[in-house]
């Protein structure tokens, strides 16, 4: 009797994680085909300042032919799909839109929540036949037997955990989804996959915006929102320091590009009046104003059922938000609407509204928000 393989389609994108994940899928017995999304086109786009590329050949398309040299080693098949409208008006419009309101989202998050588990994700059931997706994150997914439900758990190589940026996700998309790197430290993914001779072994890895790449970010922002120059003054004596290009380019706990020299003190971004195009800053031995005892979290996403958790409408658990923090214990009481109050146990440095405050019970994650307001 024939035996039907489950069909995965893993999202190639030319990098060394993606690469190394479809060959471990295929070693452990599915089909799997590649699918290279393109999401973004700087022509269309008006990408213009701050883009410093300059081969002939966009880097998408590098990492396209990447992802193409990548299928034809593997033996495997690779679709292509273009998001690059969906992206501008999933992602990146509500980028732009938060910046203008002086506050700092986390594209990457929206990424993953509206394009690779939303719209990769139905391409890939409804159009190429597939029952799983999977991606080069360092996450796993774990079906709990117990509250019958799936859990997203961190990776066990903590310092890649990627977790922070899938807290969005919701079941349905988790049962969907494999993570084949769960398990695996990324010097060991180098090794397979210079082992299997790929030419993206020792490729970097991609930084900066979700699929836009690395940029001189406020030059970047400036394409999209005009400069608002205002002044630059200190919280605590209210002396005028300095002049600013606008306001919506900083983000609270930032230190570089003040362009304030000559100060005894280095002085770091307290608060942003956007109203007033004011841009306050505080320096080293004043950073009591840059440390909050808490925050509101708007409409949180949970991932698992939170009855599960919830004692009077509170919980104790870990918290992470940045993505490069480690782990704060805080205090939660759910408010309306699934909005949270999150009471840290310790005064913490630079919590920035619009950024995403993700909840962890041990390796589970809980779901995540926006940061709405901090106190």
């Amino acid at each position: 009797m024939k035996i039907i393989k489950k069909k995965v389609i893993v999202g190639l994108s030319g990098g060394v994680d993606s690469s190394v994940a479809a060959k471990l899928l295929i070693d452990q017995g599915y089909e799997v085909e590649g699918l290279f999304m393109r999401n973004w086109d700087s022509n269309i786009n008006n990408d213009v300042l701050g883009n410093n590329h300059s081969s002939q050949i966009c880097p998408q398309e590098v990492d396209y032919n990447d992802a193409k040299l990548v299928a034809e080693k593997l033996k495997i098949k690779i679709h292509r799909i273009d998001f690059i409208k969906e992206y501008w008006d999933k992602v990146f419009e509500y980028f732009i839109f938060e910046y203008k309101k002086g506050r700092t989202p986390n594209p990457d998050i929206l990424c993953n929540k509206f394009i690779k588990f939303d719209l990769f994700l139905r391409h890939a059931i409804d159009i190429l036949g597939a029952d799983y997706i999977a991606m080069g994150h360092y996450a796993g997914v774990v079906y709990n037997d117990i509250n019958k439900e799936y859990n997203l758990i961190k990776a066990k190589d903590l310092n890649k955990d990627q977790s922070y940026f899938l807290s969005e996700l919701n079941q349905y998309q988790l049962s969907k989804t494999l993570f084949p790197l769960y398990e695996y430290k990324k010097p060991d993914v180098r090794k397979i996959a210079s082992k299997l001779e790929l030419v993206v072994a020792n490729k970097k890895d991609s930084t900066g915006i979700c699929f836009i790449g690395e940029r001189n970010f406020t030059k970047f922002l400036q394409n999209y929102i005009p400069n608002q120059p205002g002044k630059i003054i200190d919280i605590e004596t209210n002396r005028v320091l300095g002049e600013h290009i606008g306001v919506m380019y900083y983000t609270i706990g930032q230190r570089k590009g003040l362009n304030l020299g000559g100060n005894k003190e280095p002085y770091y971004v307290a608060k942003k009046d956007i109203d007033n195009k004011i841009l306050y800053v505080s320096c080293l031995s004043e950073e009591k104003y840059l440390y909050s005892n808490g925050c509101t979290i708007k409409d949180f996403n949970w991932i698992i059922n939170k009855e599960n958790v919830l004692i009077n409408n509170r919980f104790e658990c870990n918290s992470k938000f940045r993505y490069r923090q480690e782990d704060v214990l805080v205090d939660v009481t759910l408010l309306k609407n699934n909005d949270l109050s999150v009471v840290f146990t310790k005064p913490l440095r630079a919590i920035t509204e619009g950024q995403q405050a993700v909840l962890y019970i041990d390796n589970i994650c809980l779901g995540g928000g926006i940061i709405d307001s901090v106190f």
